[in-house]
């Protein structure tokens, strides 16, 4: 059994405002995201099932053209492949993603 902190996990900036710190298991990436206010995830899609988990803060986001505003305890589900794409609401916001399977791009 290994137990880590989040803190000693280190954060990288993944794109612009944009910071994560990354854990994958055999079969999923969990990626613990703090984002600056006001930034833009670009549209895009990937093959990962991606479930949101609202930590704190607000991100709007657009998935397959519907838009919803999501708020500290909320919880999405991302089809796999489906376009979609959000931006912080102003203030900065926490969110908890986790991918199936592994997110390959995010092992470095």
């Amino acid at each position: 059994m290994s137990v880590q902190h989040l803190s000693q996990i280190p954060a990288k900036e993944y794109m612009p405002g944009f910071w994560g710190r990354m854990i994958h298991t055999k079969h999923a990436t969990l990626a613990y995201w703090e984002i600056a206010g006001d930034s833009v995830l670009p549209l895009h899609s990937h093959p990962h099932e991606q479930t949101v988990n609202m930590l704190e803060g607000e991100f709007e986001i657009t998935v397959e053209g519907h838009t919803r505003v999501l708020r500290a305890g909320d919880i999405l589900i991302i089809p796999s492949n489906a376009p979609h794409q959000g931006r912080a609401t102003g203030k900065p916001c926490k969110i908890l993603d986790v991918f199936c399977p592994v997110r390959e791009d995010y092992l470095t």
